[in-house]
């Protein structure tokens, strides 16, 4: 399927409608088949221990999803989380970005259901896996 928003395009969303969040993620790439974006890591993002929360995990994998849905259809606020299982497979790096790399697996009338990988900046290995559905708004 072919993309419809670009980089430029979902950030500016993302900075609208999702200010709060927004500073937090960087979205480096946008291909028909792949979003990925950076969780800018911060104080606010780690847990005791030094090592990034799982709440801090779930909004990267979420967001990157989110997005990657909105990469195909266009501007659609109302898409909603509906499920999402993760897998934690390793601690993050301290102190170094995350990166997810977001793919939509089905794109139907209703749902949207993909898989978000997640790794440290600078990392061989995933530290997070994760599977989505989201329940799309109907067409107007």
């Amino acid at each position: 399927m072919a993309i419809v928003m670009d980089v430029a395009a979902l950030t500016a969303f993302m900075a609208q409608e999702f200010a709060q969040v927004a500073k937090d993620f960087t979205i480096t790439r946008v291909e028909a088949d792949l979003l990925e974006m950076r969780l800018n890591v911060g104080t606010q993002h780690l847990r005791p221990g030094g090592t990034v929360s799982g709440p801090s995990l779930f909004a990267l994998a979420d967001v990157a999803m989110y997005l990657a849905i909105l990469a195909r259809l266009g501007p659609v606020a109302l898409a909603v989380t509906t499920n999402c299982s993760i897998d934690f497979m390793r601690k993050p790096a301290a102190g170094r970005a995350l990166i997810a790399q977001a793919r939509v697996l089905k794109l139907g009338r209703v749902l949207a259901v993909g898989d978000v990988l997640i790794w440290s900046q600078g990392g061989d290995a995933p530290v997070a896996r994760a599977g989505l559905t989201y329940s799309l708004p109907p067409a107007r």
